[in-house]
């Protein structure tokens, strides 16, 4: 009991520190591609899928460690082939980038997380969860926080993966190449959902992901500043802290987090 009153201190202090810049869309992010796919309803942002186009859009500008949120509500129904994602991401082929990606599922059948980590371009850190509500129901949070000792996947302030720099042990780590923050809906069926054998039921077009509630809460980077000077001046140091450096996920924690939730741990590295 007294551990499980200490973490839950734990991540009530998060919350209250974290004080995240909240903006309209139009504040933080543009359309990148289809803007005939994205339509508005109040503060309500929609993404559109059809047998034509999928739809996307782009921050305004990128950032070097802090923390990134959106609230998604996710295709509702048959949404079998779909990929819906919010990531980031820097330019170039040896590029930065975390992602999450929702893989849709036949009606009836579980949304699936997955979520990677590329460093100078190299990938290949997948990991899949089911998640512990229905997606498509409501909005829940996805939150993205990054900062100098680890890269930490939120979903409704739970983190269910934390990815640890281990540079002391001769793993690169992403920390020097200022990011743009993305999200897009697309078509995959040739891999997305049981391995590319259930494909899109288009039919059920078109398929449509719900946004709210952006915020960031990050180091801004001018695209004209070199990436060394971004590093330099998003880093922490004697003379200055930022709030972001302060926090720090160890893997128990993680463990025991994604345990409450009622899925499956998993590694936090």
């Amino acid at each position: 009991m007294a551990k499980m009153s200490v973490l839950l201190g734990f991540f009530l202090g998060i919350v209250m520190m974290g004080l995240a810049r909240s903006a309209k869309f139009d504040d933080l992010y543009q359309a990148s591609w289809a803007l005939d796919h994205l339509a508005y309803e109040g503060e309500t942002l929609k993404l559109k899928l059809d047998n034509y186009s999928g739809a996307g859009f782009a921050s305004r500008n990128k950032y070097l460690f802090g923390k990134v949120s959106m609230q998604i509500k996710l295709v509702e129904g048959d949404s079998a082939g779909t990929v819906t994602a919010f990531y980031m991401s820097s330019d170039g082929p040896d590029h930065d980038e975390f992602d999450f990606e929702f893989l849709g599922n036949t009606t009836g059948e579980p949304y699936l997380i997955q979520t990677n980590v590329y460093v100078n371009g190299v990938g290949n850190r997948e990991q899949r969860l089911d998640l512990w509500f229905d997606p498509t129901k409501d909005f829940h949070t996805y939150s993205l926080l990054w900062n100098q000792r680890q890269v930490v996947f939120l979903v409704d302030e739970t983190p269910i993966r934390v990815h640890t720099n281990l540079e002391h042990k001769g793993i690169p780590f992403p920390k020097d190449q200022a990011m743009g923050v993305y999200s897009s809906i697309w078509n995959a069926d040739d891999w997305a959902t049981q391995g590319g054998r259930v494909k899109t039921d288009w039919s059920h077009a078109p398929f449509v992901a719900s946004y709210k509630g952006f915020e960031i809460d990050a180091c801004e980077c001018p695209v004209s500043v070199a990436d060394a000077d971004s590093a330099k001046k998003c880093s922490s140091s004697s003379e200055k802290r930022f709030w972001w450096t302060s926090q720090h996920w160890p893997s128990s924690t993680c463990t025991r987090a994604t345990s409450l939730s009622g899925f499956e741990p998993i590694t936090c590295l």
